[in-house]
């Protein structure tokens, strides 16, 4: 199952018994999942919901909060949500339960952010917010680089009462706007666990937890080899252009070559692959890494000053293209 619905399968499941912190939760709900209409001339207060299981939910709520009996339809999606959707929608007392949860101020006028007294509640109920919250609009991605726990909000002033809950709960969340959708949004991955858990989403919290630490290792994993196949490519390169370099270099000495360069130049041509301390090893005597990196450095300045002098290709022509040391 996505993890999307991984999250709300669980929250869906959570019932806080305190009435401050269902009040909390069902007016999250009905804010971030469509809040108030006029029909008629009416207040109507609407929730559209994904599924049929959390409609019937809130509806249930509302009756035992607020005395009110909603209906219940199902009805096209809208806001780019893909499939059906569930519509809680209370026309008769919708101006009253607009008032009672927060909606509508003493004005008659819609509240754009959230009700004061839920986001300065305490723990329990900014847990319920949040829940709420995601509940009617939130997603959940799997762990990676691009991991983002989101809330796309109805408002701008609804994202920043949201953060601020966040904020309360010690939940890193952020306030920003996505192709002009306001969205509230956790990345890092220790606040997305934290997220999680706050709302109540425990199991789904420490299963994404997991698979971020098991995928975090393999990443780690996957970057050390890539590193090690990088030097191996480097190294291989490099010997490849310094054998190359001694070649041109004892081609154009020719007989000029001193005895103990030389001998440093095809112990090099005899052992292409090894490194220089393994071709120390090889010498006879044994010399020292140091020392055979020296010989190897005076025969090629060497080939390279007399190829100047005579106007000819130095070493450095010899090797291949892409392979230069």
């Amino acid at each position: 199952m996505p993890p999307t619905a991984d999250v709300k399968t669980e929250l869906a499941a959570v019932r806080d018994p305190r009435p401050t912190a269902r009040v909390a939760e069902l007016t999250a709900i009905l804010r971030f999942s469509g809040g108030l209409h006029s029909i008629a001339g009416r207040v109507a207060v609407e929730a559209e919901l994904e599924s049929d299981l959390l409609a019937r939910r809130v509806a249930r709520d509302i009756m035992e909060l607020y005395g009110v009996r909603p209906e219940l339809h199902r009805v096209q999606a809208s806001g780019g949500r893909t499939g059906g959707s569930f519509a809680v929608r209370v026309i008769d007392g919708g101006e009253t339960l607009a008032r009672q949860t927060g909606l509508l101020d003493q004005r008659r006028r819609p509240v754009r952010g959230l009700p004061n007294k839920l986001t300065t509640g305490a723990r329990p109920d900014l847990a319920a917010v949040w829940r709420g919250a995601f509940l009617a609009a939130g997603t959940l991605s799997e762990p990676g680089r691009s991991a983002a726990l989101e809330i796309a909000c109805p408002s701008a002033e609804a994202a920043m009462a949201l953060v601020g809950a966040a904020h309360r709960l010690g939940i890193a969340a952020k306030a920003r706007e996505v192709r002009g959708v306001p969205r509230v949004v956790v990345r890092e991955g220790d606040a997305i666990r934290v997220a999680l858990a706050e709302m109540g989403a425990v199991r789904t919290a420490q299963a994404w937890e997991e698979m971020r630490q098991r995928r975090e290792v393999r990443a780690g994993v996957n970057r050390l080899v890539n590193f090690d196949d990088a030097n191996l490519r480097r190294s291989a390169q490099a010997a490849v252009a310094a054998c190359a370099r001694v070649e041109r270099a004892l081609e154009i000495l020719g007989d000029e070559v001193p005895d103990h360069l030389r001998e440093a130049g095809e112990l090099r041509l005899s052992h292409r692959d090894a490194s220089l301390d393994e071709l120390g090893h090889h010498a006879d005597p044994p010399l020292t890494k140091d020392a055979v990196a020296g010989r190897i450095r005076r025969l090629l300045a060497m080939a390279d000053k007399k190829a100047t002098a005579e106007g000819l290709p130095g070493t450095e022509s010899a090797v291949p293209e892409g392979f230069e040391d």
